[in-house]
Order: structure tokens, then sequence, then C-alpha cells
């Protein structure tokens, strides 16, 4: 057995099991040895019996003197009692509803038990306990001789069919006929850091001899996973540095021209930040940056100047979106700020085609798929807005130079060559934005291969969004409010978790929500719904109408997260708040306060968590997304700012990335053995876990 062998070739794993597994992302022996506990009990200290006392948790070990099975309330309920006995008492022992018990454990048997005692009608006895059979014949127990009492155990998460007691069992199993593994990380490495051996540490993270060594272990595997990744990223660095771009010379005439024919001035983050990329877009290697600013703080602007530069000097820029809504705020806003410089501005997404021509330039134009994508060939086109149907639908460039993308950071370089394909050797320039500020360790971690800019500064005139945690009984309040500002011409916005109902009743769903508001709530007002399984058509309307003023209020998923601009609206309530994470929060509040209007955001909540409430209290105290975004990794961990299925970051590392100090060895044993050997020619399996890291992000 070795750490490629399929489940269906392990022992005790049928086809019932496999497929269980496979719910947890386990299919081959190295993901279940990898599937980490994420918790363990200490449950090593064997008392004497005569040492119990009610209400207290023990682990005893002795003789079963007796054992049978009873029932009570008319045979519903099965009782299994037992007396068990070790050299200085005996104790009376009860399980309910396991009467399998009686026939699995005998008159004579030497047992491990780990459970409460609790007083009943006949005395204290020990209540429900976990067992283990004891094989030798001393109560001297080796540690590695039991599984699931009488040691530290792991606990790890389960799902319906897996338990923890069952995963232990197949995982000694499995340690066991594991053949001798060949060590993962450098020798180097390991002498340096003290890590424990492969094996060795695969057993101290599963089976501890103590909670030190399974920290040891936990660091160890931390450590390796954040390494191979830093691995990955600095060679992807390497990589594109290795490849040409075209130069395009900073036009400085030109962006004042640009920033002239603003209704606004620019601000000074503003002005780094685009300093900084067209400075980049001046080198013969590809730009790879990633612009990060706060919610409103205007990077669109920047890359908008970016835009331009390429046209200017013949090349084309592929801007692109997560969501067909932003792709069109995008078309227009773009559009807006570029058509006056004589540059044709095209829309392509899902199921929208149209242009904005230099002589049209406060209009669009309709256009066929295929007339769109021959003018982006002939290079026609200077911009192509669009979601990700610029890849799927092999959109082709006559001179592509500059790439932008919204809220997706990991685009490689063979994707940005499927964008232009055969054209050119050269490659474009990659500008990447995002309005989720990320906190310096993620980025460090996860964007260590991007140069960053912050956008820390918001447009003059922007006034604080006043925050409020709203409790139930205030609730009636707040929609007192809500109507006050509807009066007055103001519109709302309305978030809820879910769009159906759940089972629990927990959540609010938007078509409930809905249902309620227009109906029972605010009758005589406009309200409208919004939410990701209506067609785009039909978001398309409810948003044009929400914009024209014609709709009072939109009760919508997460859908309108990311990229939504309604100048007029001014509340933004949030259902369940609770339910989302800090940076989302910020991000539904970024939503409103587009204009020098006061705005508000409500946070309704029923939580009666403690941390729920630290976390909503930080969001009325700060308006920084920054310093919201480091405290949400605190409290929540990176999995809030991005998971593993978009990433493809195991979890087990994530979970490490908030450790600094880890984060910056690992990058620099990674800096290290790349120096060394650039290509990782004397490290295979280093180079094989680069290469299913570029496999899994599809980079190459």
């Amino acid at each position: 057995m070795n750490f490629s062998t399929p489940l269906s070739e392990v022992p005790r794993i049928g086809p019932v099991y496999e497929k269980r597994l496979k719910k947890l992302g386990i299919e081959t022996v190295r993901d279940l040895l990898f599937y980490f506990p994420r918790t363990y009990e200490n449950l090593s200290r064997i008392t004497d019996i005569k040492e119990i006392k009610e209400g207290g948790d023990y682990c005893v070990a002795g003789n079963v003197l007796q054992i049978q099975e009873r029932r009570t309330f008319r045979k519903r309920l099965s009782i299994t009692e037992a007396v068990v006995q070790d050299k200085t008492g005996a104790a009376k022992v009860l399980w309910f509803n396991q009467p399998y018990l009686s026939q699995a454990l005998a008159q004579g048997d030497k047992v491990c038990l780990a459970g409460r005692v609790v007083r009943g009608k006949e005395g204290i006895y020990i209540s429900n306990p976990a067992y283990e059979k004891i094989r030798n014949s001393q109560f001297a127990i080796p540690n590695y001789e039991l599984t699931h009492v009488g040691r530290i155990i792991p606990i790890y998460s389960e799902t319906t069919g897996i338990s923890s007691r069952w995963l232990r069992s197949l995982m000694k199993m499995v340690l066991a006929q594991l053949e001798e593994l060949q060590e993962t990380l450098p020798e180097k490495i390991l002498k340096e850091k003290k890590f424990p051996l492969l094996k060795r540490a695969l057993w101290q993270i599963h089976f501890p001899d103590s909670l030190e060594l399974a920290d040891g272990a936990r660091k160890r595997f931390a450590f390796e996973e954040l390494f191979f990744i830093l691995l990955f990223i600095i060679s992807e660095r390497q990589k594109i540095a290795s490849v040409k771009a075209p130069p395009i010379p900073f036009d400085a005439a030109l962006m004042k021209r640009f920033t002239d024919s603003l209704p606004f001035g620019l601000t000074d983050a503003q002005k780094k930040s685009a300093w900084h990329i067209l400075k980049d877009l001046e080198k013969p290697r590809p730009m790879n940056r990633l612009l990060e600013g706060d919610v409103g703080s205007g990077k669109t602007v920047v890359g908008a100047m970016a835009a331009l530069s390429a046209a200017k000097h013949g090349l084309q820029t592929a801007w692109m979106a997560p969501t067909e809504i932003l792709a069109q705020q995008h078309f227009k806003t773009v559009g807006q700020f570029l058509s006056r410089f004589n540059l044709t501005i095209a829309l392509l997404t899902g199921k929208s085609d149209r242009f904005i021509s230099p002589k049209l330039p406060n209009d669009f134009i309709e256009v066929s798929r295929e007339k769109l994508i021959k003018m982006a060939v002939q290079g026609k086109i200077h911009v192509v807005i669009g979601t990700h149907a610029l890849i799927q639908e092999k959109v082709r460039f006559g001179n592509l130079g500059l790439v932008i993308i919204d809220e997706q950071h990991r685009f490689g370089v063979r994707q940005r060559s499927e964008l232009q394909k055969g054209k050119t050797a050269l490659v474009p320039h990659l500008l990447s934005m995002t309005a989720t500020p990320i906190p310096r360790t993620l980025a460090m971690t996860i964007y260590g291969d991007l140069d960053l800019s912050i956008v820390d500064q918001m447009p003059a005139g922007r006034k604080k969004i006043i925050t409020k945690i709203i409790p139930p009984p205030q609730r009636i309040h707040a929609y007192e409010f809500l109507e006050k500002q509807m009066q007055t011409g103001k519109q709302v916005f309305v978030i809820c978790p879910r769009i159906e109902p759940s089972e629990t009743g927990e959540m609010k769903a938007v078509k409930e929500e809905y249902e309620k508001l227009s109906k029972e709530i605010f009758p005589e007002y406009e309200v409208a719904m919004l939410h990701g399984k209506m067609s785009t058509r039909t978001k398309e309307d409810v948003m044009k109408k929400f914009k024209r003023g014609k709709i009072d209020m939109l009760v919508s998923t997460s859908v309108v997260e990311v990229g939504v601009d309604i100048p007029n609206a001014t509340v933004m309530m949030i259902e369940g708040a609770d339910r989302f994470g800090l940076a989302q929060l910020h991000q539904f509040r970024g939503r409103v306060g587009r204009r020098e209007i006061q705005s508000y955001c409500f946070l309704f909540t029923e939580s009666a968590s403690a941390q729920s409430r630290k976390r909503l209290k930080a969001l009325e105290r700060l308006e920084s997304g920054f310093e919201l975004a480091e405290m949400d990794l605190k409290l929540r961990g990176p999995g809030d700012f991005v998971g593993e299925k978009q990433w493809g970051i195991p979890d087990f590392a994530m979970e490490h990335i908030a450790n600094v100090k880890l984060v910056e060895e690992a990058r620099e044993a990674a800096k290290q053995i790349l120096e060394q050997d650039i290509a990782l020619k004397k490290y295979p399996l280093l180079r094989q876990r680069v290469q299913e890291l570029r496999e899994k992000l599809h980079l190459e």
C-alpha cells in the first residue's frame, strides 16, 4: 500500500464507504492520511476505580465481571449493564440502546472505558462510555495498543455514515500497512527545522504520544503545504518573467488629457497606483500586478488609464468581470471614460454583444457575436469588456497587449496566450483588481507572484456610512426609518442569505422576504426581487429599473455584492448578518454611500453568539476594509477571502496562513531551493508537486 493506492484497493472499504469518503474529498491513501484530525481528546490518564466521583469524566481499565442486556418501558429501551473491576474496586457501567455490546463484550474480557460518572436510582455508574478491549495481560497499557480510549485520540470532521471511531480504525490499519515513504521535504529543510520524518509525522498527527508531538507534526505539515504553494508561486513568477510582452511607453501628455477630462480629481492613492502600473507597462516582460482597493475607492478609472495607454500604442485590452451585471457596468463606465478619446469599446457576455463607437459615444450598437469577434481580430475594437465568455467563446484579438481581470487573480501565461492565439509570440500584460481588501499575510501567500498596488483612499466628499446592529425588538423602528428614506425618494437594498426558505427556517430567504415586504410592510412602494436563478434578461431589467429610480426597494441575494452602483441608494439592510464574513458585509455596505448623501447599513441578527456580536461590532466601529480584513482573518480564518475550491489550496494550509512567521519561513526556504535549482531537477518530488498545483489551478 502506498500514497497513490485507490480506496477501492484498501481493505474494509467497500463501494458504500468509498462513496461516503469521496464526499469528504478522499479518493486515495494519500487523501485519507492527509485528512487530519480537527482536534484531540486526551483520554490517556487511567484512573483507579476507587478514585472516580460523580460528575467527573474518567478513563478506567479492568475486567468485565458480568454483562447483560435488559429491556424497559415495554421493551422499547435497551440497557446493557456491566460491572468492571480493577485492583482497587468495581464500577457499574450502563449503555443505552446499544444491545450489540452484550455480544461484543463478555465476562472475563479486559477493557478500557472512558465516560462520565453520573448518579441514578441504584447509585453511581459510568454512563455510555467509549470502550475498547485490552489484548495484553497487564493493565499497564502500552500507548500504541489502544485506538479509541486510554490515549490521546483524534477527532475528525465527520459525515453521514463516517464516524471518528471508524476513521481511527481505518487510519491505524492503513498506517501499519503503508510502505516506506519517500520524504517529500528536502533533507536540508528537515534538519534545519528539526521536523519529524514523514511516516513518523503521520503517526504523530493521527495517534500522538503527546500533544506536543501532535503540534510538531502539524507544524511540519503546515510548513510543507505552504512551502509547496510558495515554491509554485515563486517559480510561476520566474516563468512569467522569462517571457516577453509588448512594451507600452508612458505618455505623460495623454494621461494629463485623460485626468483633465474627468469630472473629479484623482486621489493620491489612485495616482500612485496608476504610476506603478504605467511604468510596469513600459517593460518588455509581462506586468503581473494586483490592484487592491476598498469598495468605491476608484479602481476602475485606474484600469481605464492603463487601457487607454495600450490603445494609443496600437494594442487591445481584454477586460474580464466575474458577473454580467459588473461587466455591463464597466462597459458603461469605461465607455464614458474612453469614448471621447476616439476608442471603440465592446461588451461580450454569455447573452449580450454590443459596442460603443466613437461616433456615438453616448449610445451603443447591438451587433452579432460573429461580427464583434471579427472586429476584435481585425483590431477595430480597442477594449472588449466581458465575462469568462472572453475565454470560453475563444475570442481572438488582432493585437492584445493588456488583460484586466476583476476578482480573479490566478490567471496564467497559457490563458493570456489563449486570448490571442497564434498572432504573436508576445504575452499580454496582466492587471488584476479586487475590491476585497486582503490581509498582508494572505496576499503574501496567495498572491505572492503578483506585485501589489493599494488604493487606500476614498474620493473626497464621501460621508462615513452609519452602521448599526438591529436586534429583533428594534426591527419595527428600522422599518419606520426605511419608509422615511423612501418617502424622500431614496432607495433601499435588502440582502438575504438564501433564495428559498431553509428546512430549519433559520435563514431569511429572498422570495419569502420579498413577499412579506412587498405585500405586508411596504405595499405602497415598488419592491422588486433579484437572485442568481433569474434569467439574465430579467436581472438586467430589474437593475435598469432600480438604477432609474423606478424601484424603491430591492430584495436580493449576494448577487449585488460586487460592482453594483446605485448612487441614489442610501440604506443597506442585511438579514442574517451573522451568516456573512466581515469582508462580504463590507462589500454589501459599499453598495450605498456612493454620493455625498448620508447613508446607512443595518445589520439584522438573531444570533446570541458572542463571537458573532464581536464581529458585527467591529463593522459598526471600523470603516476601513483593510482593518476589517485583518480582523476577519483572525476571527474566521482565510476561507472568508479565498476558498480551496477556487484556488486549489488545501484547507490545512489555509488554516496556517495567518501565521506570518511560518509563511515567511516557508517563503525563504522555497527561494533558497529555487536559487540552487531553478528547474528543480535535483528535486523530482518537488517538481511533481509544483506541476500538480499548476494543473489544479489550470495554469498549464
